[in-house]
């Protein structure tokens, strides 16, 4: 299984993106996805909008993205668009 970094430069370099889409959710904000997310599912009644048990995780711990430090990636302190690590090893 890939870790974060190798999903984030599938879609980089494979579909052009600017970036992944977990990078791009840690800059959303993971609380912000989680609302979307819960929206969906609530209006939509279907269990394909349900959020991932991993990011409903992930926020219960304050790991929110760029925000707090820490989502997908680490983050360094004052350097808000620096990516330091992928949070999760592979």
């Amino acid at each position: 299984m890939g870790g974060v970094a190798e999903i984030d430069t599938v879609m980089k370099l494979g579909m052009a993106h600017p970036m992944g889409p977990l990078q791009l959710a840690d800059f959303i904000g993971l609380d912000t996805c989680l609302a979307i997310m819960r929206v969906l599912h609530d209006g939509f009644g279907q269990p394909k909008y349900a959020p991932c048990p991993l990011l409903v995780q992930m926020v219960t711990a304050d790991k929110l993205g760029v925000k707090s430090g820490e989502g997908f990636y680490k983050y360094t302190p004052g350097g808000k668009d620096a990516v330091v690590a992928p949070a999760f090893a592979s």
